[in-house]
């Protein structure tokens, strides 16, 4: 009977595209656990950490070089959503005592990754990595979600407007805090209010042209953050 509801429970993770590991550390805290382990003392040099879903990670996947000599930490996780990141931003962020965190979210929430998430709901995971990166002394950069007309792997949910809202809130709360908002949606959109293909063919991830883009914009807003 035990090896019946092991099988059942299985089952229900691969459907769900979680394993028994993912179900227990929800989060995924172990992913970058010897990572972070690692890093040395921060010393007084100019740390930025990004923090992020498969957007980040990709861009260190697929275009390395950008974060090459530079004290660039790049903390994303393919397919997470802000709640997974609030509960991690503490080990992943803080801990590693940056100067300055770039907060790149939300297209996953409004996928539906981890179960429905109103914009509100989003809003209240960035507010609350916001926070706590403040009240620890590190400068906020909150990045607007990248543009998607589609999700390939959830088809059908008309994200557009949705993203196009929630970078309106971003943007407000930003302002009102006095972080950096960071605009990549208006260099990157075209006119369905979507990715397109030169940019990401897939039309959610950046190919390196696409990130291309994005670097410039990271790094004036990283001199802005130092400088302020």
């Amino acid at each position: 009977m035990k090896k019946v509801n092991t099988l059942i429970l299985t089952f229900m993770l691969s459907f769900l595209g979680l394993t028994t590991i993912n179900a227990q550390d929800w989060a995924d805290l172990k992913h970058f656990e010897e990572a972070n382990a690692e890093v040395p003392a921060a010393d007084d040099e100019d740390r930025v950490v990004f923090m992020g879903n498969s957007i980040t990670i990709g861009w260190l996947n697929k275009h390395p070089e950008f974060f090459e000599g530079k004290s660039y930490i790049n903390r994303g996780i393919s397919g997470q959503t802000t709640p997974q990141m609030l509960i991690r931003f503490r080990q992943d962020v803080i801990n590693l005592h940056p100067k300055v965190v770039t907060i790149l979210a939300g297209t996953n929430d409004i996928a539906g990754n981890t179960g429905v998430s109103t914009l509100a709901m989003i809003m209240d995971n960035i507010k609350g990595m916001a926070e706590l990166a403040q009240a620890n002394g590190i400068k906020v950069i909150l990045s607007s979600t990248l543009p998607a007309y589609d999700y390939p792997w959830k088809p059908g949910l008309e994200p557009s407007g949705k993203i196009i809202e929630l970078n309106k809130m971003i943007k407000e709360y930003a302002d009102s805090k006095g972080h950096i908002y960071l605009d990549y949606f208006s260099a990157m959109v075209d006119e369905r209010n979507g990715l397109p293909k030169k940019y990401a063919l897939d039309e959610v991830h950046p190919t390196v042209e696409g990130y291309k883009v994005m670097e410039p914009l990271v790094e004036a807003a990283i001199a802005e953050a130092l400088n302020n």
